[in-house]
């Protein structure tokens, strides 16, 4: 009984930044669980997603949205959806552009603003309308992150995209929870991905250690420590969460 409540056969998860660290490794996560996956990718030429689920032993479907474009964005899920039945939308997909906040370009906040958040939002109202219109339950995952409860410096953009991401989680829990569409979000800490390479491969080593000195159990996450989070909130295990913002930061926002 309960590994059932975890399974995810017969069901099809869109996944969005499915193409390298934390929102590949929910991909995968999801595949392992058995959902078949849609990959929503920008222009990388990237099979290695395609190969790792088709090695689970589920189907892979592959589109090509450039979530920078606001037009490509809103018309994403009326496509997917033309083709395929959704019953999960991972929001995977993030920017960041770092700068003095004050010398922050408008064009790199507007960049980020768009894909953090307003990409964000759009795929879930689309995917919302979608489920509704059609009588169905859903799953909805956000990512938000550690700079959802706190600014973080030269990173203005991305702080204030997902402060947005947390509370537009808990607005569209509030109002679809009723209608059996779970809204909630994934917080990861600090991971060794490419976003934040610049500080974990080649950052000041005093600043690197004051935040590794901080995680209890003492080192950085990577990209897998996400694959059973997000099974649990896209599977029946979580039939009762809603409108949460689950930290995956071993144990940072506890100090």
């Amino acid at each position: 009984m309960a590994a059932s409540l975890f399974s995810l056969a017969g069901k099809t998860a869109l996944v969005t930044g499915a193409t390298r660290g934390i929102g590949q490794a929910m991909a995968i996560g999801l595949a392992e669980a058995g959902a078949d996956i849609i990959v929503i990718k920008g222009a990388s030429a990237d099979t290695a997603t395609r190969t790792a689920i088709e090695k689970t032993g589920q189907k892979c479907h592959s589109y090509q949205c450039n979530l920078g474009d606001k037009a490509a964005a809103a018309s994403l899920i009326a496509t997917v959806t033309a083709d395929h039945k959704v019953d999960i939308l991972v929001n995977g997909a993030g920017i960041q552009r770092r700068f003095d906040a004050e010398a922050f370009p408008d064009q790199a906040f507007d960049e980020v603003i768009q894909v953090n958040l307003t990409a964000t939002f759009v795929l879930c109202r689309e995917m919302g309308k979608y489920w509704i219109e059609n009588g169905m339950r859903g799953k909805i995952i956000n990512t938000a992150s550690l700079c959802t409860f706190f600014g973080s410096v030269k990173i203005p953009a991305y702080s204030a995209s997902k402060g947005g991401v947390g509370q537009l989680t808990k607005a569209l829990s509030n109002e679809w929870a009723s209608k059996g569409i779970h809204v909630n979000a994934i917080a990861p800490g600090y991971i060794a991905t490419d976003l934040n390479r610049d500080t974990w491969e080649t950052g000041d080593a005093a600043y690197l250690k004051s935040i590794t000195d901080r995680i209890p159990v003492g080192h950085w996450g990577n990209p897998d420590d996400f694959k059973g989070p997000v099974v649990f909130l896209a599977s029946e295990a979580s039939s009762y969460v809603h409108g949460e913002i689950l930290t995956v930061d071993g144990g940072f926002t506890g100090r």
